[in-house]
């Protein structure tokens, strides 16, 4: 009797501590410098460069490049994002005792630098971001409220805070009756915010019809009243984002990947297609993506980092994703603080990608960036994992002994 009332216990504190385990995403982010180097922050308490796409495959290990001054990267949910224009990445959600803060890392210099915030109304823990290509802006949903960031030419910090600031209430509303109502339709949406053409589009807005999305217009701060149709029923759903680069222009296209992991969608913003490609390795719905000219990168809870090839001019469909062995396992890279924050939104209804141009839906004026955001409850961490395992073997011995 009490060998199975312990032997319960430890069945669901092992279970408890599993589902702790995947209801966050990583600690550790993945993105691109402006040469296309796969670079890897928070990697078990390091940083790498692995180098361009054509070395991912190879058996020569990736550069470190862990330096000073760099995040504790603590914090489950951390999200990269490459400012083009300036070879700088922005990292948020990398420090659980400066939620708030931002972190630069400048490529060229290959130095790091803590950029205070300001974050006023702006909740740092309950957010999804984009930042954007040609503003170098970020624009971000928190609590029905669309915020924005300016980052300037920042390729380091400055001594003051800068500001989060409050846009407007979105209307995302589903309707085609062109009219604006402000925080129309908000209610409990976790946001799914791509960048393409210098517009957030937000997906898996309730109600919204399959293979829509509702718009946001950066350069006019507009907000377009109906929602627009990429040619293809993709799933209104939750998922994560991350824009295709160009090497020179603006994002023209962003990927989705719904939190089942069944397909990969790639929509275009200027032709108003989708294309449906083989969904990710890993089906986890707090995998974080980010994405080059050529490649997406997925990079899960548990460490493990894979790619699908991208070429826009000839593929249209399929694909096969690849594992980036190249650089090691990121397990763990969360550290025990045993909280959540967050850098997007949880799996019910989001993630994120940038260059120039118009984007042809609704006809509105035009102005893309990169970035994955997610927040989700919960903590992922190597530490709270093995101590929840040792005190389950640790009950069931007890048990035994009790017999």
């Amino acid at each position: 009797m009490l060998w199975s009332l312990l032997t319960a216990f430890v069945v669901a504190g092992i279970h408890g501590v599993a589902t702790a385990a995947s209801t966050a995403g990583p600690a550790a982010c993945v993105t691109f410098d402006i040469n296309w180097n796969l670079l890897a922050f928070g990697f078990n308490g390091k940083d790498y460069n692995a180098g361009t796409q054509d070395t991912w495959g190879s058996s020569s290990p990736p550069t470190d490049i862990t330096t000073q001054g760099r995040p504790p990267f603590d914090s489950p949910n951390t999200t990269c994002y490459l400012a083009q224009f300036f070879n700088a990445i922005y990292v948020l959600n990398a420090d659980n005792s400066s939620p708030s803060s931002i972190y630069i890392y400048d490529v060229a210099k290959a130095s790091w630098s803590k950029q205070s915030v300001d974050a006023g109304t702006f909740d740092p823990t309950n957010f999804a971001a984009i930042l954007d290509h040609d503003t170098n802006v970020f624009y971000s949903y928190s609590g029905a409220d669309l915020f924005s960031l300016d980052m300037q030419s920042q390729t380091a910090a400055i001594s003051s805070a800068i500001p989060w600031k409050e846009v407007q209430k979105p209307d995302l509303s589903t309707d085609s009756d062109g009219t604006t109502t402000p925080g129309a339709n908000t209610a409990g949406y976790q946001p799914v915010m791509a960048l393409a053409q210098n517009h957030v589009h937000f997906l898996g807005v309730p109600g919204l019809a399959a293979g829509n999305a509702k718009i946001f217009v950066i350069h006019f701060s507009f907000m377009q009243p109906t929602p627009q149709f990429y040619g293809t029923a993709f799933p209104d759903t939750h998922g994560k984002t991350a824009s295709f680069f160009l090497d020179a222009g603006v994002q023209q296209e962003f990927a989705f990947i719904p939190d089942d992991g069944s397909a990969t969608y790639v929509i275009n913003v200027e032709s108003n297609t989708t294309k449906t490609l083989t969904g990710p390795p890993q089906q986890d719905p707090f995998a974080s993506y980010s994405a080059s000219t050529s490649a997406l990168v997925q990079l899960t809870p548990g460490g493990q980092v894979a790619f699908l090839a991208y070429d826009p001019n000839t593929t249209t469909s399929g694909g096969t994703w690849a594992t980036i062995s190249k650089l090691p396992s990121a397990l763990g890279s969360a550290s025990s603080s045993g909280t959540s924050s967050a850098g997007g939104s949880t799996p019910t209804g989001n993630t994120t990608s940038s260059s120039s141009g118009k984007n042809s839906s609704s006809g509105s004026p035009s102005g893309s960036s990169s970035g994955s955001s997610n927040n989700n409850s919960g903590a992922v961490s190597g530490v709270r994992l093995g101590a929840g395992i040792f005190l389950a073997a640790g009950m069931a011995l007890f048990g035994m002994l009790a017999m």
